[in-house]
């Protein structure tokens, strides 16, 4: 047998060695049935379908088309916050003071107008300060190191404070109809414009997160600030623009609110952080950072929204509500940990 012959036998020997192999190693693990249903935003999407299914058996206007698109409205400036602090507990922070950010935006507004501003100015003023109150929040963590739970419940305390100092036992009422038309307006007659602007920033937002090289720093800062830091991420700069857009978007809250309640007073969005916090928790963000998704925090602001506006409905008392949206929260986390297992310790 000569050399060409020998090495045609070896090579063919390979060839058949590889085709016969009895594994098969793959770049990507292919998606089964049981990973999908365990990922926590498919927990979500069977929750929100059985809360329109029991809603619609139960009450008769439940699924009216109007009466749906009424109620977003009622979530929908809690869903605009919503955004920024899911991006914050990614990297491992919080801010607690976004309630009275957003009442301390609205004083401002209620102060502009009272002083003449013109009534398209009274958007910008809302969202400068709501970008000050979050720029005072990322430079109190940043620079000095500090928690920013328990620095934001400081601010808190602040900026709602201002707000009553400055308010007292009155109210600012009869804003321009511009900020009416805004947090009271509709389009194609039925879809409240609120619920369009959550839409869209909901969209710009997973756009961000999920597709640019900023979400993914966004999620190595949270995994390990240390390692990203190392890598050449400007952790610190990243915490502060993220504090001072939530600063800013619960400004835009503001502006909405004001204009649809059309009046600032004391307790305007009181406990609204808990509300805020709970439906990025619930959305399948970790408290511990670093994981977490956009689309499973739109699905928790739907349920909850569809929740509450089913107990509202059956005309439940707002006492109620709280402790159904408790339970639910409970019950969800619950039922994620037992469908993805018992954890294991090292």
């Amino acid at each position: 047998m000569n050399a060409t012959t020998i090495a045609q036998t070896v090579a063919q020997t390979e060839v058949d060695a590889v085709t016969t192999s009895r594994y098969t190693i793959l770049d990507r693990e292919k998606p089964a049935l049981r990973h999908l249903v365990k990922r926590w935003e498919s927990l979500l999407a069977l929750l929100l379908l059985a809360v329109f299914v029991a809603g619609g058996v139960t009450l008769p206007h439940f699924l009216d088309p109007y009466n749906l698109l009424d109620g977003t409205a009622n979530f929908s400036e809690k869903a605009l916050i919503a955004l920024p602090m899911a991006l914050l507990i990614i990297c491992r922070e919080i801010d607690i003071s976004v309630a009275g950010t957003l009442a301390l935006s609205s004083v401002a507004m209620g102060l502009a107008h009272q002083a003449g501003a013109p009534a398209g100015s009274l958007l910008f003023v809302a969202l400068g300060t709501g970008l000050v109150c979050g720029w005072l929040n990322g430079f109190l963590v940043t620079r000095f190191m500090l928690p920013s739970i328990v620095v934001t419940i400081g601010t808190f305390s602040l900026y709602r404070g201002l707000g009553s100092v400055v308010l007292g036992d009155k109210a600012f009422t009869n804003y321009p109809q511009l900020m009416a038309d805004w947090g009271q307006g509709v389009f194609f007659g039925m879809v409240p414009r609120s619920f369009v602007i959550l839409l869209g920033f909901a969209l710009l937002f997973a756009l961000v997160l999920h597709w640019t090289s900023t979400g993914r720093r966004i999620y190595a800062i949270g995994n390990n600030p240390d390692a990203a830091r190392f890598s050449g991420i400007a952790v610190d700069r990243y915490r502060l623009g993220l504090f001072m857009l939530t600063g800013a978007m619960a400004g835009l809250a503001a502006f909405l609110l004001t204009g649809r309640i059309d009046s600032t007073r004391p307790n305007i969005a009181t406990g609204w952080e808990l509300e805020i916090i709970t439906m990025v928790i619930l959305g399948g963000v970790s408290i511990s950072g670093g994981a977490g998704t956009i689309g499973g925090v739109m699905l928790a602001v739907l349920t909850m929204g569809a929740v509450t506006y089913g107990l509202a409905l059956a005309n439940v008392p707002g006492i109620y509500m709280t402790i159904v949206v408790g339970v639910l929260l409970l019950a969800t986390i619950a039922l994620s940990r037992l469908l993805r297992g018992k954890p294991t310790r090292h």
